[in-house]
């Protein structure tokens, strides 16, 4: 039986489980501070335009799309938990770096454009890593609850943290806040660092060349119709909304002028939103099974962020857009915790590394895309007309897996 109940208190039992899924909710606590910190160092003291702001989020992706794939097969031939560790303290210390020029007087966009790359290059390797190991850590029944519980509590943590750093930056600076994610980092490795299963090497096979295993995770997410079909939605979707999130700062601070506070609730609400969806996963997928599930998810989420642009504004109607922003996460969260555990499923142990790769880097390498066009729309069209582009393109998402539910593979 697979229901979360009865899951939660066996992955609770687990030490190694429990440590990865502690370190993982600290680091996110100080990630989601860093949401809202980074761009307000931008948009704050040094002043950057729609198109600068479009840039810096470019360079938070960028990472994903220049290394996305040889990460993978890299990531293949070591020890999973080390690069974990590693990409935890080289985090740690470029955000580190932060409020110590600030504190000298010598921050500027070009230094936060190269820590928001690092930044990306890091959690590119972590996060490949971390899809790669889990499956180590916990059985294949267990996958998609540990999976839920990874993201109910990245859920959690997101929704305290911007509202939290909106008042700590509103206290201390923008560039001082960063430090507590830097610290969060270092919680995080500490953590990890005290997992006791063994983490070996894997083996590689002789003779194997880089790009004939780059290769070799391509080609199976390319003949897997549903793993392609998941990995298309997923790129067009984060495209999309990247578009839109890339600006959505620039319009609340900039154009509306609201607090950082304020401009924490929206994110406040997207992560609560999230919570109560990662809580209903399970059970929308066994209602509608999991292929439906995701497509409704899609769908329904994308509708609601259409919904809510009209809303954001400087006055009461504000709170109608951070409900609805809410209930868009609520809904999307089916699709994006299905797919990761249906990629976990399908894919053997000794590629997965690859595949995870192959689906950040096309899912998430097309973001620096999706940034560098809402910067673009925002500088010469509106901020208020990339948001509307960004909220359509995410709701057409849906197209490729409709194709491959169409064509009857419904049940996964």
């Amino acid at each position: 039986m697979t229901t979360t109940t009865l899951e939660r208190p066996r992955l609770h039992r687990l030490p190694d489980f429990r440590r990865l899924w502690i370190g993982d909710t600290v680091s996110q606590a100080g990630t989601a501070v860093t949401a809202l910190a980074l761009p307000l160092v931008a948009i704050g003291p040094l002043g950057a335009s729609p198109f600068e702001a479009g840039l810096l989020v470019t360079c938070e992706f960028l990472g994903f799309l220049l290394l996305g794939l040889p990460a993978g097969a890299w990531v293949d031939r070591m020890r999973r938990r080390r690069v974990m560790i590693v990409g935890d303290l080289v985090r740690a210390a470029l955000l580190a770096s932060l409020p110590l020029a600030a504190w000298l007087g010598v921050l500027t966009l070009p230094q936060l454009y190269a820590v928001a790359f690092g930044l990306s290059v890091c959690t590119a390797f972590f996060d490949i890593a971390y899809q790669s190991h889990l499956p180590q850590l916990v059985d294949e029944e267990q996958l998609v609850g540990a999976n839920v519980a990874l993201e109910a509590s990245r859920a959690v943590t997101a929704a305290g943290g911007p509202g939290a750093g909106g008042a700590l930056v509103a206290v201390v600076t923008a560039p001082v806040a960063l430090a507590a994610d830097a610290v969060s980092f270092l919680v995080s490795a500490l953590l990890l660092s005290r997992i006791r299963r063994p983490d070996p090497r894997p083996e590689r096979v002789p003779g194997a060349r880089l790009r004939d295993e780059i290769a070799e995770g391509l080609r199976f997410v390319v003949r897997d119709r549903m793993l392609l079909a998941l990995t298309l939605t997923a790129t067009i979707s984060n495209a999309c909304g990247t578009i839109g999130a890339s600006m959505l700062l620039v319009l609340l601070a900039g154009d509306l002028g609201m607090s950082p506070f304020l401009c924490g609730l929206v994110f406040t609400a997207e992560a609560l939103g999230g919570f109560l969806g990662s809580l209903l996963v399970t059970r929308v997928a066994a209602r509608l099974g999991e292929g439906r599930a995701m497509a409704a998810s899609v769908v329904v989420g994308g509708t609601l962020w259409l919904l809510a642009l009209p809303f954001f504004q400087a006055d009461g109607r504000y709170a109608v857009a951070c409900l609805l922003q809410g209930l868009g996460w609520t809904a999307f969260m089916t699709f994006r915790i299905t797919a990761v555990s249906l990629r976990q499923r399908l894919t053997p142990a000794p590629l997965l590394g690859r595949v995870n790769a192959t689906f950040r880097f096309l899912a998430w390498g097309s973001m620096p895309f999706g940034a560098l066009a809402g910067g673009l729309v925002g500088q010469y069209a509106g901020v208020r007309a990339a948001l509307w582009t960004g909220a359509v393109g995410e709701l057409l998402a849906v197209a490729p897996l409709l194709l491959v539910l169409m064509r009857g593979r419904r049940e996964v």
